[in-house]
């Protein structure tokens, strides 16, 4: 059977609103989704991808109502795209594609040019491996938008346009790896940090790994990490912490989350506010992981 997501799940993957998805389905009858013995829509990933393609119409100027003539042709294209043998295999991209990719979105976002943002996202993401795709083309590239950013060469818009975009394919990359949970990891941010990306490519990296991962994200509470903890009783707490607030900041709060360790859990912490007190991470027993032999060490 193929695999389905809930609403709230195929809105993320899509980019369509919950709330647009069933006006779309209520007035044009888009999709019909089964039902999950509970009640709860159950959208296939034939489902999402049409999503995208009316999002991409609409984008583009189309009314939803003449979008929706194209159905027939979109589902079948849909259908033809995802029956393709070698869909299950990435093609490898010519040398130097990722950094073209990545300076192309940039160029793209400096035009305020959603589409053209997500159609070169989308296209790498079909010729990439997933955990290829995050660490040659979306990390760099979300580092490289943090700092142009910072130096004032990005405004707010243009950061948010490609945050988001990169989230959402990263989110589906997540649900579409395999499910064989040989082990477990709790995935959470420093309780003050908002920036969750690079917790989201740790996630990834897990999940291909063949790792069950139980995702907190953004400012966790120490105390419901720590309950979380003591719940599922996971082989990895893997941390996030991006902003640095300074040397005693940073050791009171990882003192503070490292509390609850369960029985053998072991902490990873990462992120550029991490990687600046190696010393604090190591003296209270954390491993800090920010390379990729790190993490190779780390997965195996």
């Amino acid at each position: 059977m193929d695999r389905t997501y809930r609403i709230n799940i195929a809105s993320e993957m899509s980019g369509v609103s919950e709330g647009l998805i069933r006006a779309w389905e209520r007035r044009y009858g888009v999709l019909k989704p089964k039902r999950t013995p509970s009640g709860y829509r159950a959208y296939t990933e034939s489902d999402i991808t049409v999503l995208r393609r009316l999002k991409q119409l609409t984008a583009e100027g189309v009314s939803i109502a003449e979008a929706v003539k194209l159905l027939p042709s979109i589902k079948r294209d849909v259908k033809e795209q995802l029956e393709k043998p070698e869909r299950a295999f990435a093609r490898s991209p010519k040398a130097g594609q990722p950094d073209r990719w990545r300076q192309e979105i940039l160029v793209a976002a400096e035009r305020l040019d959603q589409q053209a943002v997500e159609n070169l996202l989308d296209e790498g993401m079909a010729s990439m491996p997933p955990v290829s795709f995050w660490d040659e083309v979306l990390a760099p590239l979300q580092r490289e938008v943090g700092e142009r950013w910072h130096q004032g060469t990005l405004t707010v818009a243009e950061e948010h346009l490609v945050t988001q975009a990169i989230r959402q394919r990263v989110l589906t990359m997540i649900h579409q790896a395999p499910r064989r949970s040989k082990r477990h990891v709790v995935c959470a941010c420093f309780p003050k940090d908002d920036h969750e990306l690079g917790l989201l490519g740790a996630a990834l990296k897990f999940r291909y790994a063949g790792w069950r991962v139980t995702f907190l994200g953004a400012r966790t509470p120490a105390e419901h990490l720590a309950r979380v903890v003591r719940v599922v009783q996971p082989q990895v707490v893997a941390l996030s912490c991006v902003n640095d607030e300074g040397s005693e900041a940073f050791k009171e709060t990882l003192s503070e989350l490292m509390l609850e360790r369960g029985e053998g859990s072991v902490f990873v912490i990462g992120g550029r506010g991490a990687e600046a007190h190696p010393d604090i991470v190591s003296a209270l027993g954390g491993q800090l992981v920010a390379t990729n032999d790190e993490w190779q060490t780390l997965l195996a």
